[in-house]
């Protein structure tokens, strides 16, 4: 497959490169349009006039002077002196949605970039060439300066770069796939490092994913409805038609295809009840709260990958070159902080859920999930796992588009620090997937004990799709194991493509 850039880029396309590796290519409009801002950015520089970032200095230093003769120079300098990133590298996946979404803003045609700079972008991420760039540094206003600094510090063959998970220095490196350093030209530089594809392209992943863990917690808390024996009407269409928030509707509709036919729940209770606790009755509730956030922040994102976000931006067909803000990353940075909320949220309940199941004074079932509870602890310290990844949330769900310490002399007095809130989420998220995951195993092994009772239809072939990889408890066994098969199950989506088999495609 290939994924063309400069027309309109989807979600799926950007997965596709940054973790599937398809090829790019450039489409034949978007050449044109480059072809036509550069012509503008050429003439201009050549005239000498006072346009920020082409003749003159950056940020605080945009009144300084800078010569036709030392335009050049001055773009490199940007590059080097913007390189300023700290921390761990990003994942090659993250680099990879990075390359794809700065590339595609450049091919928008708003940016004056030359075709050969753009095209050895293109080639580098063909080629899986991969430049390092560090985590840390990005106050997410003037874009991602220091990351993506870092992404064209490769270009112009400094710094280092990973080639088939082999770090080299980026000359290497492009020499190794025969390929050449770029020599920038006017306003290269500024194009290269104004943007949001940094935070964007965490994003860009993360909220995939949450969709994606959406569908599975509640694949996951039909699980533990059944196991505990919950009443199926807290989930009954009337009910939600007369609180019509789409989140929740769809999460309870999910629910009730998923126990379909579900003999547990057609079995009488040992003690009759009422109402459920909240964690089982407000499933679609608490669940589509989450669902419509995510909603929200994919709509940003959408929004946000197609988007001409540098400083300054062409304008060929008006012949104007207007300097404004659309690199500032408050958009993403509030809808990423709001994604970190959701994902919590989901991590939040479940672990609620997990602690019905192995409580035995809550649950009706073995004291934690083990048949000789004493001489063997069971799923106890799975709860505990679960416990200590939410609190954790809590402190990472702090909003930090709230936060702002202005940067270059009070020029950039008001940061997004949207960079941040990516990464929170990102972490969140990874977290969030453990305790669904941990959900999972812990609802597998009650509903062990309602043998040979069924459970129904999207819930019993989930449960079956876990059974194909953790095996039941029936003695203590190092617990870490299962718990890593409990996180790639949810991440890879088998258990839910396991229930959608049955069921359709959850909602």
């Amino acid at each position: 497959m290939t994924v063309e850039i400069g027309e309109h880029l989807t979600l799926a396309d950007v997965v596709t490169v940054a973790r599937e590796r398809a090829a790019v290519a450039l489409s034949p409009h978007a050449r044109t349009r480059v072809e036509r801002s550069r012509a503008v950015v050429e003439r201009l520089a050549g005239e000498g006039r006072a346009i920020y970032g082409i003749s003159t200095g950056v940020g605080e230093l945009a009144g300084v002077h800078i010569s036709p003769e030392q335009t050049a120079q001055l773009q490199i300098n940007i590059v080097r002196s913007h390189s300023a990133g700290v921390g761990e590298a990003l994942p090659d996946e993250v680099v990879r949605a990075m390359m794809l979404l700065r590339a595609h803003a450049l091919a928008l045609g708003y940016s004056g970039i030359r075709l050969q700079t753009l095209n050895l972008l293109i080639q580098m991420l063909n080629q899986a060439i991969h430049p390092v760039v560090p985590s840390q540094g990005s106050v997410g206003a003037s874009g991602d300066l220091a990351p993506l600094a870092h992404l064209a510090l490769a270009m112009i063959g400094e710094s280092s770069a990973t080639v088939n998970g082999h770090r080299l220095s980026s000359r290497e490196a492009l020499a190794k796939l025969r390929l050449s350093p770029v020599v920038l030209g006017a306003k290269e530089g500024m194009a290269l490092i104004n943007g949001t594809q940094a935070m964007t392209a965490l994003g860009t992943l993360a909220v995939v994913d949450a969709q994606r863990l959406a569908d599975t917690a509640d694949v996951a808390a039909a699980m533990t409805f059944e196991a505990l024996r919950g009443l199926p009407e807290a989930f009954d269409a009337l009910l939600h038609q007369v609180r019509p928030h789409p989140g929740q509707r769809a999460s309870a509709e999910n629910l009730r295809r998923l126990i379909t036919g579900s003999e547990i729940l057609q079995q009488a209770p040992p003690r009759p009840k009422v109402q459920d606790a909240y964690s089982l009755r407000c499933i679609p509730q608490v669940h589509g709260a989450s669902r419509d956030a995510i909603a929200y922040a994919r709509r940003v994102i959408e929004i946000e990958i197609n988007s001409a976000t540098d400083n300054p931006l062409i304008f060929p067909d008006d012949d104007r070159v207007i300097s404004g803000g659309n690199f500032h990353g408050q958009p993403v940075a509030l809808a990423l902080d709001l994604l970190a909320i959701a994902v919590s949220e989901l991590a939040n309940i479940a672990e609620r859920r997990i602690e019905r199941l192995v409580n035995p004074h809550l649950s009706g079932l073995p004291a934690f999930l083990t048949n000789d509870s004493g001489l063997h602890s069971g799923l106890m310290l799975a709860q505990y796992t679960a416990a200590a990844l939410v609190s954790e949330n809590k402190v990472l769900s702090h909003p930090a588009s709230v936060d702002s310490i202005p940067t270059s002399a009070n020029q950039e007095d008001h940061v997004s620090m949207g960079a941040i809130a990516a990464r929170k989420a990102a972490r969140v998220l990874a977290h969030a997937q453990q305790v669904i995951g941990i959900e999972l195993i812990c609802a597998a092994q009650a509903l062990d004990f309602h043998r040979p009772l069924r459970p129904g239809k999207g819930t019993g072939r989930a449960y079956d799709a876990v059974r194909q990889s953790i095996l039941p408890l029936k003695a203590d066994r190092v617990l870490a194991d299962d718990l890593a098969k409990g996180l790639e199950l949810v991440r890879d989506g088998s258990v839910l493509a396991a229930a959608e088999q049955l069921v359709g495609r959850l909602s």
